[in-house]
């Protein structure tokens, strides 16, 4: 939560508009793009709540716990944290909202950061759709890193604008990452979209 909080502020801070800060903070970009990627990616790895974990083997039956030393226990208040943690249906993306809407409620202007979020989307979306800059994407991760920036920035986006990222007034074009996404191989889109529901 706090690298997150240092990078928006730089990526957002006064007096350069975000084409201006994305260009001049190119590391500080990736990191937050990095830490887009991994959001979305643990998130896709979690078991889907409708899934019962017992249901997987008929012969499955528990395994008594494993033995803690002194070090390794953790106290309540942690093992509750990370309990709620784990309920939400997508975690990471839960706090990184949650720290992004914290960042943007004590930070102000709110348009410093849309105005990021939103220019950071239309240059993924820009990337995927001309076959010139899609050309580049040398494998196939590259470009689910490139899909899953822009649909962290949209889910961004739309909690923290006040109106949100579907709105005709939104400076996102919907219309045209949703489309970009799915023109790609659903196995590899499907979640993403999901994500966007």
């Amino acid at each position: 939560e706090n690298a997150l909080r240092s990078l928006l502020e730089a990526l957002t801070s006064p007096p350069y508009a975000p084409t201006q800060h994305l260009e001049r903070e190119q590391a500080l970009a990736k990191q937050f793009a990095e830490i887009l990627h991994f959001t979305l990616s643990f998130d896709e790895l979690k078991v889907p709540p409708r899934e019962p974990l017992g249901d997987r083997s008929p012969q499955w039956s528990p395994s008594p716990p494993p033995q803690l030393d002194a070090e390794s226990e953790v106290n309540n208040e942690m093992a509750n944290r990370m309990s709620l943690f784990y309920a939400e249906a997508t975690p990471m993306l839960k706090t990184l909202s949650n720290a992004t809407t914290k960042f943007v409620s004590e930070t102000l202007p709110i348009e410093d950061t849309t105005d990021c979020l939103s220019t950071m989307a239309c240059v993924c979306r820009v990337m995927l759709e001309t076959p010139e800059y899609r050309s580049r994407f040398t494998n196939t991760e590259t470009l689910l890193f490139c899909m899953r920036v822009m649909v962290g920035v949209i889910i961004l986006y739309d909690h923290v604008h006040p109106v949100g990222a579907f709105a005709k007034t939104s400076k996102i074009d919907m219309k045209g990452c949703i489309k970009v996404l799915k023109d790609q191989p659903s196995t590899s889109t499907e979640g993403l979209l999901n994500a966007l529901r």
